[in-house]
């Protein structure tokens, strides 16, 4: 007979098979390096806004444009200037008017590239998407061609002041 001692002795170790997991690692690396290198894409780099210190445009530049957006209507103005008020329509808000103002604002200002948009806390954000959308580029005719014309793509986003302050500080 042959005692358990004697068993353990010849019995073999079990070589562990990892010819699946090298496969899996061999496929799934390259893929998540092409993936990473294309999420990149689809994020747009956004500014914090100024402080009040800071808010007052320096000597040479005139223009600091603000959009706000409210719930009934958005606001275009020159920090603290009288905005420019565009109605919403019965679908939402009007960006086509919005886009029409911020063109003609870029032909009297065509070197400006920044843009502040004041945001109420109970904004949507498909509306902050498609806001950003419409101040950063406008499609303008030309010839036969509709082409894309850079607006104000530099964006930065801060909380919008209540309508009773009206701009005006304290």
């Amino acid at each position: 007979m042959i005692t358990a001692r004697h068993r353990r002795r010849h019995q073999q170790t079990a070589d562990m098979n990892i010819t699946a997991f090298m496969n899996l690692m061999v496929i799934l690396v390259p893929f998540l390096l092409v993936t990473a290198v294309f999420s990149r894409v689809a994020i747009l780099p956004l500014n914090l806004p100024a402080t009040e210190a800071d808010q007052t445009p320096p000597p040479g530049q005139a223009l600091a444009l603000e959009v706000t957006l409210r719930g009934e209507r958005i606001e275009i103005s020159n920090h603290g200037s009288a905005p420019v008020i565009v109605e919403n329509t019965a679908g939402g808000y009007n960006l086509k008017v919005l886009a029409e103002v911020l063109k003609q604002v870029k032909v009297n200002y065509p070197e400006e590239t920044n843009i502040t948009l004041l945001l109420e806390p109970e904004t949507r954000y498909d509306d902050l998407v498609q806001v950003m959308d419409a101040v950063r580029v406008a499609r303008v005719i030309q010839g036969n061609k509709v082409v894309k014309a850079e607006l104000f793509p530099d964006i930065s986003i801060g909380d919008a002041p209540s309508p009773a302050d009206d701009g005006q500080l304290g």
